[in-house]
């Protein structure tokens, strides 16, 4: 499967990861994730993004308790965890929301929507991250806006059943080991994005594209902006 060979016809679903396919927001997270782990020291900040990049489309909820009490011998109780998970989200939304789309990517959004019912599934906060597709003013393109708690072999799954689709005519979009995991478990197609910045982290046999542009033509946008050839 190649993204341009993808048509309409052949889908009956799309659902999106959002963060760094939809939004360049992955640095941000990164960044949130340094500044929280900082006054521990150096080793700790590396070993916390590595394993965040590692796991990206993860909870951050799972990723805080798994980090403190690996990497600096504490157990988080309910309260401190959810503690920490909400100074983590005061940090990220806002700046979420001013971000760079990734290129093609409202494009996509705008053809495929006329054709098949459109989600995002990721691993954010289910709440904020409604809010967060609302003020970038996504939310009418989606059916639904999924976020964690629930993971998202559950939710595609559940979602799939609900609507009657089968998975093999369902394409999910991705930049993450979480998201192709998800897309094997359930039975999808899938599609990488790789950014020219970064190194596939995906099987060698994997479709990946740099950006949205293929997804979007393969739907019927006019052809990609001069400009953004270029670039």
């Amino acid at each position: 499967m190649t993204a341009a060979s993808v048509t309409p016809r052949d889908i009956d679903a799309v659902f999106f990861d959002f963060d760094g396919v939809l939004v360049e927001s992955n640095e941000v997270k990164i960044d949130a994730f340094r500044r929280l782990y900082e006054p521990f020291g150096t080793d700790v900040v590396d070993q916390v993004i590595a394993e965040h990049v590692r796991h990206e489309g993860v909870s951050r909820v799972v990723k805080l308790e798994r980090f403190h009490r690996e990497f600096l011998g504490i157990v988080l109780d309910e309260d401190g965890l959810a503690d920490l998970a909400q100074t983590y989200s005061e940090m990220v939304e806002d700046v979420v929301v001013a971000c760079d789309a990734v290129p093609g990517a409202v494009e996509a959004l705008d053809v495929w929507a006329k054709h098949c019912p459109l989600y995002v599934v990721s691993g954010t906060p289910q709440d904020e991250l409604r809010r967060i597709a609302q003020r970038r003013g996504l939310d009418g393109y989606f059916a639904t806006v999924f976020g964690s708690p629930r993971v998202k072999p559950d939710i595609v799954g559940d979602e799939l059943s609900r609507i009657g689709v089968q998975a093999d005519r369902v394409l999910f979009v991705g930049d993450s080991l979480t998201d192709y995991d998800c897309a094997v478990a359930v039975g999808t197609r899938f599609l990488g994005r790789v950014p020219p910045w970064r190194q596939s982290r995906f099987p060698d046999d994997t479709e990946v594209a740099p950006d949205m542009w293929s997804l979007a033509l393969a739907g019927g946008a006019p052809t990609r902006p001069q400009a953004e050839s270029r670039a």
